[in-house]
């Protein structure tokens, strides 16, 4: 007798988002930790070295957050107005910050005292960068320059004014100090070298107000967003454009490196940021905030993310540690640690036990495994049983019907494979039928499910079509009916929008053989026009309904 095949379910792939290494590495950030300041927040920066302290610039003060009890470790409050861009130096000592009087302010990190103030600039100074030997600043101004400070004399080196409009995005090179990259409201990032006081060696224009630049640690590329789109250079080819990419829909404000500069970081107004592969410059996740963000700070371990928002909101991310994911997931991590518990049985082979012989351990000793045996499923096993009725309600119970409704059609289909479907149909009463009309009406405009759906509820109706129904089995067929004439009337929008595209395309491909002409041994040849059935088809595709 052959043995019992269980019944196959068709299960159709889940569509949505593509789960990759990128989606489940950045999905384990944990529920944001936010802090509210009383002004937006201008500029985030990180600390390169441990403890990875946060400096924020935010109204006229910048503070400097501990990521991990998230309070305020220092903070810098001299200043009369507004405070911008502040950035912290790479020996962790040291923050400078711009500010609304045109000045670039030097303080020390563990004093709280204010070691220098840098004057020069006749418009407000957004952003400022420490260069990579420590010894000097470039500030970034509203008054349309650039300039390079020297910070022991406390003086300007070097002072570019090339820009036409306010300067607001800056950075410097990671590998020489004399090397720094401007972009301007006036659409042009500029590079500067130190050593060339002429001008700017490389000018490019973005095409939108510039936000903000970055440098790749390489010096062979550097990047530009402003507007929507974020826009890749190559510096080695003198400025050559490599990529154009545009998936924000509003104005991209930041940029920044993640996973050891092979991740690309924006955020903007739209409220996401969009994390890029550098190589492809293709989004492999977004992350979501409850505000236009303004700023993003990264730890160079990826360990905390830090968005600053346009309602003043500091949102800061943990990366889950393999302890809070054990706590937040015990089930998960139960069955991780649960080793497989193999039962080990001892037994005589075969041979040895039918032969009459001097006991071999080595050959004559059998090690078995316990097998799992094979699963049925209760719907199964009342198949097995040619039981239908009872198949059925196994699969209409709310978890089953709501939730995967695949295994309830799966059964259906079988039942009509066996010719039993109007068997487990007939003779129900309100509660069961209820169940079968109220699944029916939900999946019915499936189309994965339309086809046994279908045949389901005709062969319901020829049931129950002379019975006498009560009013609430009445209702439920009512409501079936009106499923079933809402899907209609799309159907027949449908068709109309399919006659429209047939006519449509008809004449364009008339007007464009009509426009053209084909000669043939010296003698014009008029293009074959549709046929007059396919038009005919056309137009009667249009006034179906």
């Amino acid at each position: 007798m052959a043995s019992f095949k269980k019944t196959q379910i068709r299960s159709l792939p889940k569509i949505g988002q593509k789960v990759t290494a990128d989606t489940l590495y950045w999905r384990k950030l944990n529920f944001p930790v936010t802090v509210k300041e009383f002004g937006p927040i201008d500029y985030i920066d990180v600390m390169p070295i441990e403890p990875y302290f946060i400096a924020v610039s935010s109204a006229a003060k910048v503070q400097i957050y501990n990521p991990i009890t998230h309070q305020v470790h220092r903070h810098f409050t001299r200043f009369k107005e507004a405070a911008y861009g502040a950035s912290i130096r790479s020996d962790g000592k040291l923050v400078i910050a711009g500010c609304d009087e045109g000045h670039v302010k030097l303080f020390d990190i563990g004093s709280k005292s204010l070691l220098r103030i840098f004057k020069g600039h006749k418009g407000p100074v957004h952003r400022c960068k420490f260069t990579t030997d420590n010894v000097h600043v470039v500030s970034f101004s509203d008054d349309k320059s650039v300039a390079l400070w020297d910070l022991p004399s406390e003086t300007e080196i070097i002072k570019f004014s090339e820009h036409s409009d306010y300067v607001r995005a800056g950075c410097v090179s990671s590998i020489s100090s004399d090397l720094f990259l401007s972009g301007s409201f006036d659409h042009t990032v500029k590079l500067y070298d130190a050593r060339s006081p002429t001008g700017s060696t490389i000018s490019v224009d973005h095409g939108s107000p510039v936000e903000s630049v970055l440098m790749y640690p390489s010096n062979s590329i550097f990047v530009s967003v402003g507007g929507t789109e974020l826009r890749v250079w190559d510096m080695l080819a003198g400025g050559r454009l490599l990529a154009r990419v545009s998936q924000h829909h509003k104005t991209i404000t930041c940029l920044h490196l993640a996973s050891d500069g092979k991740r690309l970081v924006t955020g903007g107004l739209d409220r996401h940021a969009k994390i890029y592969d550098v190589q492809s410059y293709q989004v492999v996740h977004t992350l979501d905030f409850p505000s236009p963000v303004l700023s993003l700070g990264i730890t160079p371990d990826d360990f905390t993310v830090v968005a600053g928002m346009a309602n003043g909101l500091i949102s800061m991310q943990h990366r889950q540690t393999q302890a809070e994911a054990r706590a937040l997931n015990p089930k998960q991590s139960l069955k991780v640690q649960k080793k497989s518990q193999t039962a080990y049985r001892f037994r005589l082979n075969a041979d040895f036990r039918s032969v009459n012989r001097t006991f071999n351990p080595a050959t004559d000793v059998e090690v078995a495994t316990k097998t799992d045996t094979n699963f049925v499923s209760r719907y199964d096993m009342f198949l097995r049983k040619f039981q239908y009725s009872k198949a059925l309600d196994t699969v209409l119970t709310p978890y089953i019907r709501k939730k995967k409704p695949a295994i309830t059609v799966g059964v259906m289909h079988e039942l009509i494979r066996r010719n039993g479907l109007k068997s487990a149909l007939a003779g129900r009463d309100d509660s069961s039928l209820s169940s079968i009309l109220t699944f029916l009406a939900r999946n019915i405009n499936d189309p994965s499910h339309a086809n046994i759906i279908i045949q389901v509820a005709n062969t319901l109706l020829e049931i129950y079509e002379s019975s006498s129904l009560t009013p609430q089995s009445e209702k439920l067929f009512l409501q079936l009916q009106e499923h079933v004439n809402r899907e209609v009337e799309y159907v027949k929008h449908l068709m109309e929008i399919e006659g429209m595209l047939h006519i449509l395309l008809a004449s364009t491909t008339t007007q464009a053989r009509r426009s053209s002409t084909y000669v043939v041994q010296g003698s014009p040849v008029k293009p074959m026009l549709p046929s007059a059935s396919a038009a005919a088809n056309a137009t009667m595709i249009f006034n179906v309904g």
